[in-house]
């Protein structure tokens, strides 16, 4: 089974994680087959390619419940930011 889940990276105590799609049966911080994202909780900082992530749930991966948060919470922003994009009309 494939699975969107964070690998950590970063130094001891400083942690940073990218997003990856990974066989579920590979370690933690092992192989993995993309990254589609980065994910820093120090400095609420996160960043995913939806498209890759609308590529990968239809073939079956399934997203951590982390993943899941921040997929929700970066629909959430690009849903909003068409709309403050829109120029005022006078």
């Amino acid at each position: 089974m494939v699975t969107i889940r964070l690998r950590r990276t970063g130094k001891r105590n400083a942690a940073c994680h990218r997003i990856v799609v990974a066989d579920s049966r590979s370690p933690r911080d092992g192989r993995f087959i993309e990254i589609i994202g980065v994910y820093d909780p120090r400095h609420n900082s996160e960043k995913i390619d939806l498209e890759r992530v609308d590529y990968w749930i239809p073939r079956g991966a399934q997203p951590s419940e982390t993943v899941s948060a921040i997929i929700k919470r970066a629909r959430a922003a690009a849903q909003a930011a068409p709309a403050a994009e829109k120029p005022a009309e006078a």
